[in-house]
């Protein structure tokens, strides 16, 4: 549990990647938040019940890089 204050939002809501994150391993791409969830470089995310959220990079950024 989120011992954090304001608490961080929990693995299901919306904004679950604006948790703090509690663990990193940058030079693996990832980073661990409070609420359990997985946050990889490529902006993908595995949720503490095992569920994968596909990588979501958003469109100009994809567009500005090419």
């Amino acid at each position: 549990m989120c011992e954090h204050q304001p608490p961080c939002p929990s693995a299901e809501s919306s904004d679950h990647e604006a948790a703090r994150v509690v663990a990193a391993c940058p030079e693996q791409g990832w980073w661990r938040l409070c609420n359990g969830v997985l946050l990889f470089e490529d902006t993908g995310e595995l949720l503490p019940d095992g569920r994968i959220v596909a990588p979501h990079r958003m469109a100009s950024a994809v567009v500005g890089a090419m």
